[in-house]
């Protein structure tokens, strides 16, 4: 964790900052190494604070060694302006992509009434970036979370027939990743069946899967934290023509960006390469969503793979490549991978079949 604070604080002096106050729970995990589900950090250039209740100050102490842990209660002015003044703290930044504007005003409250001056600052993305450039050991966590979810879908593949319902597709994936020594699930899986499939985000239900029907499975497992997120497309039973001509055209269009994706590009431009594959044969208004977007601690990170996204690319970024196109009354095919930036390109992480 010292090497990432050491990174962090760089970036507060860059941005004139005196102190970061982290509340996400991902960014707090990220940089103190604590999994409570509650808690704030702040972080100057020579003070780092952990800030919890009585249930997390055993678990911080031994999680987080690199902090001060202090006993709270979650209310702003018995805290907040003490311990900004103890730190000499004028400027303090907030993860605005996490704080209310009610949380906001009762910060804001608690400073003024105590005669604490500080300029409360919102930062929407400097923890952000620094986790999107992945260490060695989070890639070989997200690797492990992938080889469950691999392994999940072998196990689904082998077992799945017609007659079994979407809700017990998705059961099946969930208790072999829970049964294999996964955390558990990235995000609530989606079992989608024959015109259901025609929504990327449905959510397994009652509807019975059939013969000949495509069958959309995107799920993933987390391992020490780390998510995972895979897509197939499958098929039980005989493959009508409009099944194979769709498929094929989706894995054309994904293996072309896998293909072309490099470090330097923007998100904008890897997006554009399995698009144009899947406008050129008419589809364009039949893939609506991006074609991926980062992953690590949390299932949906930075950087965004997506039109008018200039994010550019660089190594150690994990970020899924997932092409789809969805046709209403009749379903959708969508094939998704986990890749890393390595010497300039993508190495896979996903290994099923597809």
């Amino acid at each position: 964790m010292d090497k990432r604070l050491t990174r962090l604080r760089e970036k507060l002096s860059e941005k004139e900052y005196d102190a970061l106050l982290v509340s996400q729970a991902e960014n707090r995990r990220y940089l103190s190494g604590f999994t409570g589900s509650a808690g704030f950090l702040l972080i100057s250039v020579e003070d780092a604070v952990l800030l919890t209740d009585f249930r997390y100050t055993e678990q911080a102490g031994l999680q987080a060694p690199g902090f001060r842990v202090q006993q709270v209660r979650y209310v702003w002015d018995t805290w907040l302006p003490d311990l900004a003044r103890e730190l000499r703290v004028r400027r303090l930044a907030f993860d605005a992509n996490h704080v209310t504007f009610s949380t906001h005003q009762a910060m804001l409250k608690a400073l003024q009434e105590k005669k604490a001056e500080v300029e409360l600052v919102p930062d929407e993305e400097t923890v952000e970036l620094l986790r999107a450039i992945k260490e060695p050991e989070e890639v070989a966590a997200i690797e492990r979370a992938q080889a469950l979810t691999d392994g999940a879908f072998a196990h689904v593949q082998a077992w799945i027939h017609a007659g079994v319902t979407e809700r017990e597709v998705a059961w099946e994936l969930e208790k072999y990743i829970r049964t294999q020594g996964g955390d558990g699930l990235a995000f609530d899986t989606i079992v989608a069946a024959g015109p259901n499939a025609a929504r990327p985000h449905h959510r397994a239900g009652d509807s019975v899967i059939q013969e000949g029907e495509p069958i959309v499975l995107d799920f993933g497992a987390k391992a020490d934290g780390y998510c995972a997120d895979m897509t197939r497309t499958i098929c039980i039973g005989g493959q009508g023509d409009q099944f194979r001509r769709v498929y094929d055209l989706v894995l054309g269009a994904q293996l072309t960006a896998e293909s072309l994706i490099k470090a330097g590009i923007t998100g904008e431009e890897g997006d554009g390469y399995a698009r144009k594959v899947i406008e050129d044969a008419g589809y364009a208004d039949n893939f609506g969503h991006s074609l991926g977007h980062g992953i690590g601690l949390y299932v949906h990170e930075y950087p965004a793979v997506a039109k008018n996204s200039k994010a550019v690319l660089e190594d150690g970024m994990v970020f899924s490549v997932e092409p789809g196109i969805y046709i209403t009354g009749w379903g959708g095919v969508r094939i998704e991978d986990l890749v890393v930036l390595e010497n300039g390109t993508p190495r896979n992480l996903t290994h099923s079949p597809k």
